[in-house]
């Protein structure tokens, strides 16, 4: 039988034709398209982690504490996901992972393509800084009505931060180029399952110490600057007698301290420059307002001389003479003006008071009584006519010149005349 030419055999009535290889993987990839495999998160343990030399990174997930028979599944996640990340994956690590099932075809295996990744309770805490924040603003300790200003010249420093570090190297560096003042460090550790007990305590400790207070550590992860968060902290910071200045983190980031700090620096030596001023500024500003006093001295001394020259013009003897000289001129001419005027005013006078004494004295009774007229009085009244007097009725008659006592004997009326 020659095995290399025998024809081959005719398919069995119904069997449909074998597929690619390549038709394969695309039906696998199609149904691994499920929405239920894509955009997805997974928790899992890191093993078998690798750091390509190109950036790429290559692990498997696994159920944690599984064991030899846990589930696994493959991961990769490129370069350009894999810097992104905030912190290096450990085995053993617990992680959430996010991306979608895709199939690798050269190989005929699927894996899991992975887009971001945090270590596992992250998502948690992100949950429990929210709840915190509403709470702590609820209370008013973010207000900003209750932000205090930096005092302008302080005295001593107090910085909160770990002993060790370029956190407190950066920050003695620019306060002693800027305005060297006394630090006083209170150390505290800065991340860790304690931390957020030790920097609360670290605050306190300052108390009555400082005029100023900047909280400050070195940039990290939201896990590393989780202590930040913490209510014990915020509420160090709101019941700190003097303002607080926080410098946590990198600018991008901001923990609820920065929100409760009476002022925020986007770095440790921003927060340096913030407390203290410029020593080389002040030298200036100094120097000008020296000019602006010499100035202002110069121009009062001249205005004074000329003041003082002017009253010594005025007090002269010879200038206070002249002075009193028209002052006499004038008081002569003033008085010539008013005897003038007195004297025609009187004359005026004169002839009015002669023209109201004539007028008066025509219509005087007296002179009716010069001219033959006289007044007859009946018991001390004036008789104007005869119907008041009847024979016997003694009278008085006023002359000109005296008066005279007389009886009536007989009454004439005009009737009988």
């Amino acid at each position: 039988m020659d095995w290399f030419n025998t024809p081959e055999e005719p398919a069995a009535a119904g069997a449909s034709a074998p597929l690619l290889v390549s038709e394969l993987s695309a039906v696998i990839a199609g149904l691994l398209d499920d929405s239920r495999l894509q955009d997805i998160r997974v928790r899992g343990e890191v093993t078998n982690y690798k750091h390509h030399s190109r950036g790429h990174r290559y692990f498997s997930l696994s159920e944690k504490g599984g064991g030899s028979t846990a589930a696994v599944i493959k991961c990769v996640m490129w370069r350009s996901d894999a810097d992104r990340l905030a912190f290096t994956p450990e085995e053993g690590m617990e992680v959430v992972v996010s991306g979608s099932v895709v199939v690798y075809a050269p190989h005929g295996a699927y894996q899991f393509q992975v887009k971001s990744m945090e270590k596992a309770g992250l998502g948690e805490k992100y949950l429990l800084v929210e709840k915190w924040k509403k709470d702590l603003d609820a209370r008013g300790l973010f207000a900003q009505e209750r932000k205090r200003q930096l005092p302008a010249f302080p005295a001593r420093i107090g910085v909160v931060t770990s002993e060790t570090g370029a956190v407190i190297h950066d920050i003695r560096n620019v306060i002693g180029r800027r305005y060297p003042v006394e630090i006083v460090i209170s150390p505290t550790a800065v991340q860790g399952e304690t931390a957020h007990h030790e920097i609360a305590a670290a605050i306190e400790r300052l108390a009555g110490l400082v005029d100023v207070v900047i909280v400050a550590r070195g940039g990290g992860s939201f896990e590393d600057l989780f202590p930040f968060n913490h209510p014990e902290v915020v509420m160090a910071i709101a019941a700190c007698p003097v303002p607080v200045v926080s410098a946590i983190g990198h600018e991008v980031d901001v923990t609820l301290a920065d929100l409760a700090a009476d002022m925020r620096a986007p770095t440790p030596s921003a927060a340096a420059e913030l407390v203290v001023p410029d020593r080389n500024i002040l030298r200036s500003q100094l120097a000008e307002l020296r000019c602006r006093m010499s100035d202002a001295l110069i121009e009062r001394v001249a205005w004074v001389k000329e003041e003082i020259t002017g009253l010594r013009d005025r007090l002269r003897p010879q200038r206070f003479l002249r002075k009193l000289d028209e002052r006499k001129t004038d008081a002569a001419d003033l008085a010539e003006r008013l005897e003038r005027g007195f004297s025609t005013r009187l004359e005026r006078e004169r002839l009015l008071l002669a023209g109201m004494r004539n007028a008066l004295e025509g219509r005087s009774p007296r002179a009716l009584l010069a001219r033959g007229y006289c007044v007859v009085e009946k018991e001390g009244a004036v008789v104007r006519g005869v119907a008041g007097i009847t024979p016997g009725d003694r009278m008085k008659i006023q002359f000109y010149d005296g008066s005279s006592l007389v009886n009536v004997e007989r009454v004439d009326h005009d009737g009988n005349i």
